[in-house]
This record gives structure tokens, sequence and C-alpha cells, in this order.
């Protein structure tokens, strides 16, 4: 049974960095990553990275958020910094193999003065 628990999330002022994790259970898989979903707003896409590193970013966040990864741990980091408020969202942890997602039930990051 596949499971992804992510830690991390919190409240943090504009400017300031949170680093998200997540460990996977269960599987070994292609892909793994963090999607996002604002209030109010579709879950989308924030960074992926397969199991030889190479990585996706949102246009949003190029620059600010690096996704990274340990295949032997089975864990996917999330470092984000220079935070701004619209980045405010629960974010989620994602793995897929054979076309098939699995989903973390998410963390809530909040970046607010």
């Amino acid at each position: 049974q596949v499971q992804l628990v992510e830690s991390g999330g919190g409240l943090v002022q504009p400017g300031g960095s949170l680093r998200l994790s997540c460990a996977a259970s269960g599987g070994i898989f292609a892909t793994m990553g963090w999607y996002r979903q604002p209030p109010g707003k579709e879950r989308e896409l924030v960074a992926t990275i397969t199991r030889t590193s190479s990585t996706k970013y949102a246009e949003s966040v190029k620059g600010r958020f690096a996704i990274s990864r340990d295949n032997a741990k089975n864990t996917v980091n999330l470092q984000m910094n220079s935070l701004k408020p619209e980045d405010t969202a629960v974010y989620y942890c994602n793995a897929r193999e054979w076309n098939v997602d699995y989903w973390g039930k998410g963390t809530l990051v909040t970046v607010s003065s």
C-alpha cells in the first residue's frame, strides 16, 4: 500500500523560507513532486523530479524553489525561498508510477505578515 507523508508546512512571513519533506513507502516511483492548491483555486503543479533528477518547475516558482530527491530513502523535498503571499496553499506530495498518481494528505503553507 502506497503512503505519502508530508511535513514542514506552517506560517512564514513574506520573504521567508520553508522546507517541505515527503516520505514515500510502498513503491518505487518514476516521478515525485509537489502540487499546491491555493484557497478557492484548482490544484496546480509546483515542481517534479524524476529518478534521474530531471526537474520541472512552474514558472511562478522558478529561481525561488528547489526540489530534491533521495532515491535510497524514497523521499522528496521542496526548499522554498523568498516566499510570497501568493504561495499560500495546501501543498501535496505526489508520486507517479506507470501513469498512476498517488497523493499525500497535504500540508498547509501560509505566507503572511
